[in-house]
């Protein structure tokens, strides 16, 4: 993230990314469950609490887990994607504007650059967790694979790739407003002495982008549950993201846009503090340790 500092060869972003996303999913997925059964309802909303004691009660404390292995399955790929790409995407855009520093707005365009090429790689496990959470399918699709199969059979292989536009909106949005964020707040933080104190100002600088992240991006993630929630059955509601966003604001008032916002900032907030220090000081590991080595 420094500007100072040649990137990391690919591998090690892979890695730093892939140990940071895992670490976030694994703290914060049940607040993935409740958002998503918030996002794909247009009934009376109710507060994470209730509704975790709600699923516990009728389905039992593993429902808060249902359908994980589908996004550990890919977090690995998607937040080394995420960071990776965005090292990758700002030492071509440094070389092709001809920029010595990282400045906000390039922070911004990367972080849109690689929100759209991390959302190209998710979306068929997105979806597959989409239906895993509602609870309608609870019988339905028993396992992953088990909705892998049923879906590819059910509704053919592309299927895997319903909400993709919207998807990559949501994607590009959050990892610009993430990224740009992180760059102006860290600008504004007072400059660390120590390592604690970088620890400091990364978890500041994360959690507040991630906040941003998610106030800009959750009216695509609201519409991207319901494109990708659709199973076949009925007529198809939902179908582009613009046109959706449309659909639920004037059914359903511009409020509904916002649906499940609490439990996903509570994740991407803190989880976004959460990747960036763990990210960082992997990345400083391997800068230590492994970047002597192969210069």
């Amino acid at each position: 993230m420094s500007a100072q500092q040649p990137p990391l060869p690919f591998h090690f972003q892979f890695i730093a990314g892939a140990i940071a996303g895992v670490s976030e999913i694994l703290l914060f997925y049940p607040l993935d469950v409740v958002k998503t059964r918030a996002q794909i309802s247009s009934g009376a909303s109710v507060s994470i609490l209730q509704s975790i004691k709600s699923i516990v009660a009728k389905e039992g404390p593993a429902t808060l887990y249902r359908g994980i292995a589908a996004p550990i399955f890919v977090e690995a790929p998607k937040r080394a994607t995420k960071f990776a790409a965005n090292e990758q995407y700002t030492a071509l855009f440094k070389k092709m504007f001809g920029l010595e520093k990282v400045t906000q707005s390039l922070a911004i365009a990367t972080g849109v650059s690689a929100g759209i090429t991390e959302a190209v790689l998710i979306v068929p496990f997105e979806l597959v967790k989409i239906r895993m959470q509602d609870p309608k399918n609870a019988t339905k699709y028993t396992s992953t694979m088990g909705a892998v199969k049923t879906i590819i059979k059910q509704e053919g292989a592309l299927a895997l790739y319903n909400g993709l536009e919207a998807t990559m909106w949501r994607h590009a949005l959050w990892n610009g407003g993430y990224f740009g964020t992180i760059f102006k707040v860290k600008d504004m933080l007072p400059a660390p002495t120590s390592k604690n104190e970088q620890l400091r100002n990364n978890f500041i600088a994360g959690t507040i982008g991630g906040t941003v992240g998610t106030m800009l991006n959750n009216p695509l993630d609201v519409v991207k549950s319901r494109i990708q929630g659709y199973s076949g059955e009925g007529p198809k509601k939902y179908n582009w993201a613009v046109p959706s966003l449309a659909i639920v604001a004037k059914e359903e008032g511009v409020a509904a846009l916002y649906r499940g916002f609490a439990p996903k900032l509570l994740r991407l907030g803190p989880g976004g503090g959460v990747l960036l220090v763990v990210f960082e000081t992997v990345t400083s590991f391997m800068r230590k340790n492994f970047m002597t080595q192969e210069q």
